[in-house]
């Protein structure tokens, strides 16, 4: 009888101590930490997009004149690093682009309907109308910053300037499709006109 009751404490011990070790289950997966955003989008265009999309439109520079083009290409390494930079920062920006945030700051921006660039309110209704759309302009924008990221690594200057315009043309069409979408026509007879078209080398 002694010894049956000594076995029950042992169990009933052993039984207690994995209680007490066990790891209570997680009953749900961690919230992510929340994110805040800072700048509107039109905020964020001017002080982070535009200055760094820069770096890829004044890397070539094709100046024509009497004397035909002359074409400024960057050419020491601290050039290319300052393209390199600024393609990484932008492939970055796409991704705050994707954070819902306002437009614009309030009572900045058009605030008056019916012209070819849309209000705040107006851009942010198409938004939500096709958030697909809107991000897959913002994975466009990145993919061809990765595009001049590779370029610039393997000092490509031919490939750069039609690179640029690639990048030019990613963010036309954003804004065609949200920003200004009036301006369609006018756009694509720019696109045809000679304003696009560099001489040939000769």
């Amino acid at each position: 009888m002694w010894a049956m009751t000594t076995w029950a404490i042992v169990v009933a011990l052993a039984v207690g101590t994995t209680a007490c070790n066990a790891k209570p289950a997680a009953t749900s997966a961690e919230a992510p930490p929340a994110l805040t955003p800072v700048l509107s989008v039109k905020e964020l265009m001017q002080h982070i997009v535009d200055p760094q999309a820069d770096y890829a439109f004044d890397a070539v520079i094709v100046d024509v004149g009497p004397k035909g083009a002359v074409e400024t290409v960057p050419t020491t390494d601290e050039d290319w690093t300052r393209i390199e930079r600024g393609m990484w920062v932008l492939a970055e920006a796409s991704n705050l682009l994707k954070m819902p945030r306002k437009m614009a700051p309030d009572g900045e921006g058009n605030t008056k309907a019916g012209g070819p660039e849309l209000t705040p309110a107006q851009i942010e209704a198409k938004v939500k109308e096709n958030p697909a759309l809107w991000i897959s302009h913002a994975d466009q924008l990145r993919a061809e910053a990765m595009k001049i990221v590779a370029i610039a690594k393997a000092r490509d200057t031919q490939k750069l300037l039609d690179a640029g315009s690639a990048l030019d043309r990613a963010c036309e069409a954003c804004h065609l499709d949200f920003w200004y979408p009036g301006d369609r026509a006018a756009v694509q007879k720019d696109r045809e006109s000679q304003v696009y078209t560099v001489p040939p080398k000769k």
